[in-house]
């Protein structure tokens, strides 16, 4: 038997290169000699590459692997990387009967073995050693022995960190995906070895997708049904902020003993930012649905800490041309929660405020006025649930102590106007103007229609709620608005709906309205130095910043100008003013008088003025004395603060003196008094005493000069009548008004009518040399109108005629016009609407006496 063996070692010492392993010179057919039957007892008879792999392995596997060894199989390898597939396969049938052995030793050299060849070769012989390599990576996953799942994980990583030179179109890696997944949910009693097990399996799933995300072969890891694994397993261990156990891993490719401390939570967070930082267009919502549905399954709307983390780790990894997808997934979201909880949808809202905040500063494409649109649409559900009928209500809705479900509505809103505000308020200029026009399209005004907003079923408290809340998020939106031109920010189809609502009989909306003219008038941010209502003592120390006047705001005040002063004179005399309201008028022509006050300007603002002295003195409103006083306040200091500001030293001294004989003899009239809680207000007030009033003469009289035309002043300030007093008040004319009250209106009263004729009366209707005078002084007077009025005020005079007699006109159309009665007598009732059916002449029946 020995002889035998020696005269084999002689015959067959050479082994070529070949696939076969045949002897060089050799047939195929005749000269194949089969060594298996004597490897057993004749190891020198056994393949090259067997004896240099078992060489590695040390008697005693504690001395670790044979690095003498492990170069000569390296160079091998390197030398014939054909043989990388049978070494691989070698390699994997020790390591499999190790495994199953309990070998534990072995198994560490076979792996380290493993990973050296990996990192030494890179011919393209290497996929099938990749096919074996990885065989043996899933056999250590499978097993239930910690070390070998964290040992095989160390492997792969070290795999997935290789750049191959050619595309592989065959490999999968869903069997590592799902079990790496499952290493992430690891409930080991042992809280170090189950810490070790995830992070194992966040660096398996960390590795899947750097092998995965940049070979288009691969472009399955971003399907549904690989996402849905891989991203709850990352955010189950990001949320689980109590787990901060600290694990010891190898740091070094060889496993040298060097060891650091990694948190399961910090490296999730980190691979789940490198995973949304390598997502494509395409696959951009796989990559977020996942994360919402996780966020629904453990219930972490509320409280929403962690769902905010989430989409702002979301936000700030992806690529910024890709965030309108996030935004969209939200809002789908939130369409599919709109009858949850209150505090769901608030923590919904609050996420989507995340995203907006950080989208509105790069890119968020065409989303922009669609966020708005659904985020309306919920405010007006969610008043919707908070005034309507119960049952429309989810049955499922929880009820904290001490609130009910109409606070936690309020939530809700408050969440939705926070995000319409944030979201509006850092878009670029010319994006926040076209908002402010959606969103003041939305806001509900009585007698016109509204767009998407249905105030049938709310009624008045719902409505004038939306109203609130609309108006809260344009004061957002328009917060830090800066534009060049007042005819740009404040254009008509948005001016005109804002001035209809500051007519409102709710002092809250007309406040609302002022803040949000504030915001757009005041481009210098001079509001926070002319905060309260006073009688500021020098004007000069505010430092006030403005600019010459442009031509466009020129044209905006000649165009714009007397509805805006018509505005602030109607919305002085309201009832339910309060200091605020008052504090705001001061503030609104402060604002218009530095912003946008030329010499024509100034003298309208101080016809406006006095108007409002006179309104306040006559009293033909029957205001309160409070109002009465109020308004005088207005009227002392913002006379005063103007006076300052065109710089005219007649004006200011006729100002200080009244402004000095007020504090002396009616202090109420002067807003540090009459603004303070329980200030004494007279019975009523002294018309006789002209040295408490503002003169029209005296001030004409210091306006007199270069720049500014006296004249006008001599003029009473009349607002005009629009449709805007109809429209904005809880009932219109035609609501309320009949023909009997039209023809009773227009008959003399019957005081009048009983009036005692005497001599005297007689004698003056015979009279006629008195009625002729008044005649020629009404012409001097209308003459004298037409030639020195100007233009806008003459137009608005004969225009509110015209609108008067339309408006009679058509009320009494509307009450005296009927359609022809139908057939049964009864009109047909569609979508709400009465609609009369016309009959034909021939089934009329008319009266006897019509018929001949």
């Amino acid at each position: 038997m020995p002889s035998l063996c020696v005269d084999l070692r002689r015959r067959y010492r050479r082994v070529p290169r070949g696939e076969t392993g045949q002897t060089q010179g050799y047939s195929n057919a005749s000269n194949t000699v089969d060594t298996s039957g004597v490897c057993g007892c004749c190891g020198p008879l056994r393949p090259r590459y067997k004896r240099l792999v078992d060489n590695i392995f040390p008697e005693d596997p504690k001395d670790g692997l044979s690095k003498s060894d492990m170069e000569k199989l390296t160079f091998y390898a390197v030398s014939a990387p054909e043989k990388l597939d049978r070494i691989g396969a070698y390699l994997a049938e020790r390591l499999s009967r190790d495994v199953v052995r309990h070998r534990y030793g072995n198994v560490v050299i076979a792996m380290e073995a493993l990973d050296q060849l990996l990192m030494a070769c890179h011919s393209q012989s290497i996929k099938p050693f990749v096919e074996s390599f990885l065989h043996m990576v899933a056999k250590l996953l499978e097993s239930r022995e910690p070390d070998l799942q964290v040992l095989g994980t160390n492997s792969f990583v070290k795999f997935a960190n290789i750049e191959e030179d050619t595309p592989s179109y065959h490999r999968r890696y869903d069997f590592f995906v799902s079990q790496f997944s499952a290493m992430c949910h690891s409930t080991h009693e042992d809280p170090e070895t189950r810490s070790r097990i995830r992070v194992a399996g966040i660096k398996g799933l960390q590795g899947v997708v750097r092998k995965t995300v940049n070979d288009e072969l691969q472009a399955i890891i971003w399907e549904p049904q690989h996402m849905d694994k891989l991203i709850p397993s990352m955010l189950f261990n990001m949320q689980d902020s109590d787990d901060l156990d600290r694990v010891q891993h190898p740091n070094t490719p060889s496993g040298s003993g060097q060891e650091v401390e990694e948190n399961p939570a910090s490296l999730a967070e980190s691979c789940f930012r490198e995973l949304l930082g390598r997502a494509a267009y395409g696959n951009m919502n796989n990559a977020v649905r996942p994360v919402l549905v996780h966020l629904d399954n453990h219930h972490l709307w509320e409280p929403n800490e962690f769902a905010v983390s989430c989409f702002r780790i979301i936000m700030y990894s992806i690529q910024a041309q890709h965030s309108h997808h996030v935004i969209q997934q939200v809002l789908n979201h939130l369409d599919t929660h709109n009858k949850n909880t209150p505090r769901v949808r608030a923590g919904i809202v609050q996420v989507l405020l995340e995203t907006v905040a950080i989208a509105a500063k790069g890119s968020v494409g065409p989303t922009v006025l669609e966020v708005f649109n659904t985020l309306l649409k919920h405010l007006r559900m969610s008043v919707d649930f908070e005034l309507g009928d119960g049952s429309r209500r989810n049955s499922g809705t929880s009820v904290s102590s001490g609130r009910g479900k109409e606070s936690e509505e309020r939530i809700v809103q408050n969440a939705i106007i926070q995000t319409i505000g944030f979201f509006g308020g850092n878009l670029p200029d010319y994006q926040r103007a076209e908002v402010m026009m959606f969103i003041m399209g939305k806001v509900p005004v009585y007698g016109a229609p509204c767009h998407t907003l249905d105030t049938d079923k709310i009624g008045h408290q719902g409505t004038k709620r939306i109203q609130t809340m609309l108006l809260s998020s344009l004061i957002m939106v328009t917060s830090g608005f800066k534009s060049k031109s007042m005819s740009a920010a404040l254009p008509a189809p948005f001016l005109d709906p804002l001035f209809s609502i500051s007519l409102m009989e709710d002092s809250e909306l007309r406040q609302l309205v002022l803040e949000i003219l504030h915001n757009i008038i005041d481009r210098h941010d001079n509001r926070a130095k002319l905060r309260g209502i006073r009688i500021i003592p020098n004007v000069a120390a505010l430092k006030i910043k403005r600019e010459k006047i442009s031509k466009q705001d020129v044209a905006f005040m000649k165009k714009h100008g007397q509805q805006l002063y018509r505005h602030i004179f109607l919305g002085c005399k309201e009832d339910d003013n309060v200091h605020k309201n008052f504090e705001l008028l001061f503030t609104t022509l402060a604002v218009v008088t530095i912003e946008l006050a030329n010499e024509d300007v100034v003298v309208d603002l101080i016809r406006l003025a006095l108007a409002l002295q006179d309104m306040a003195l006559v009293n033909e409103e029957n205001m309160s004395m409070f109002i009465r006083c109020s308004i005088m306040a207005l009227v002392a200091a913002y006379l005063n603060f103007l006076s300052q500001m065109i710089a005219n030293p007649p004006v200011c001294q006729h100002v200080s003196k009244v402004i000095e004989l007020r504090n002396m003899d009616a202090p109420y009239l002067l807003p540090e008094h009459v603004f303070r809680d329980k200030c004494p207000l007279p019975d009523s007030l002294d018309k006789e005493d002209r040295l408490l009033y503002f003169q029209t003469a005296d001030l004409a009289e210091c306006l007199a000069g270069p720049g500014y035309n006296a004249e006008r002043l001599s003029i009473p300030y009349v607002p005009q009548v629009t449709d805007e007093d109809r429209l904005t008040r809880r009932k219109s004319f035609v609501d309320t008004i009949s023909l009997q009250d039209i023809i009773a209106n227009n008959l003399p009263d019957k005081s009048q009518l009983a009036e005692e004729i005497t001599f005297e009366t007689l004698k003056k209707a015979i009279d006629t040399t008195g009625l002729e005078e008044q005649e020629r002084e009404k012409r001097r007077q209308v003459m004298e109108k037409f030639q020195k009025a100007p233009f806008e005020e003459i137009a608005a005079h004969c225009e509110s005629k015209a609108t008067m007699l339309h408006d009679r006109l058509a009320q009494i159309f509307e009450l005296t016009i009927r359609p022809p009665p139908s057939p049964s007598g009864l009109a047909s009732v569609s979508a709400g609407h009465a609609q009369h059916q016309s009959v034909p002449v021939y089934e009329m029946k008319f009266p006897d006496l019509c018929v001949y």
